[in-house]
């Protein structure tokens, strides 16, 4: 899955190069021109890295990167066309991971983009937690919780089971027999039905809670697998 970066800037050719150099390293983009719409984009769908810029026509860089942390732990890199160190400190200090100041060179930003995005991964693997994402959905392997946008979505240990197998192995189509040797244990009443119920419940707990799409596709004839929006676009 593509790392997917929001820019916000409300500056439209400062946006488009940096879109053109990040889709170039094979990243997916999303657009915000003020701070009010790139904090309501960050509540409704996942994203890597946010670059952000502090000169925003609404509310600035600062109240942005703070509004987020409060909900968010994804990395923040601030764009800023001042040098004043102390600018730099009060960023750190609200929850900024790193600064790029104006000018700058769009391998710079490229690099400390993929910087962000590997101290990130260790910091969570340090942590040994896990987060999946399937789409908008936010899959955690320590706590077990599954949330759709910040929201907590319940689900009993088996259905958690189910999903996160799926979610950590996107490409295997799962047969019925693989899942309940995966899931239930050697001493439990297993039917493959079961297996049904527990994928009817699943997706009807997430349709619930919002979720746009079915994330765990019916191959017929065999069992099942996980679907993504991505998917979706690649077969179209």
């Amino acid at each position: 899955m593509k790392p997917k970066i929001l820019v916000v800037d409300d500056e439209w050719n400062m946006r488009n190069l940096i879109k053109i150099y990040l889709i170039n390293e094979s990243f997916e983009v999303d657009e915000a021109s003020n701070g009010v719409d790139a904090v309501r984009m960050v509540e409704q769908s996942h994203y890597d890295v946010i670059v952000l810029d502090i000169m925003l026509p609404d509310i600035d860089g600062w109240e942005v990167c703070s509004t987020i942390r409060k909900t968010r732990d994804m990395p923040i890199l601030m764009l800023t066309a001042r040098n004043d160190i102390k600018d730099k400190v009060f960023g750190l200090e609200i929850g900024a991971d790193d600064y790029l100041t104006k000018p700058f060179a769009p391998e710079e930003l490229v690099a400390r983009v993929n910087a962000l995005l590997r101290r990130h991964k260790r910091k969570i693997e340090g942590e040994g937690i896990f987060l999946l994402f399937v789409g908008d959905l936010a899959i955690n392997s320590e706590s077990r919780e599954v949330k759709l946008n910040e929201h907590q979505i319940d689900l009993t240990p088996k259905e958690f089971d189910i999903l996160y197998l799926f979610a950590a192995n996107p490409n295997r189509v799962f047969t019925r027999e693989i899942l309940l040797d995966s899931v239930w244990v050697s001493n439990e009443f297993r039917d493959t039905r079961a297996v049904d119920t527990h994928i009817k419940n699943i997706r009807e707990k997430l349709r619930k809670a919002g979720l746009s799409f079915n994330p765990i596709k019916t191959v017929w004839g065999v069992g099942y697998k996980l679907f993504r929006p991505e998917d979706q676009a690649s077969n179209e």
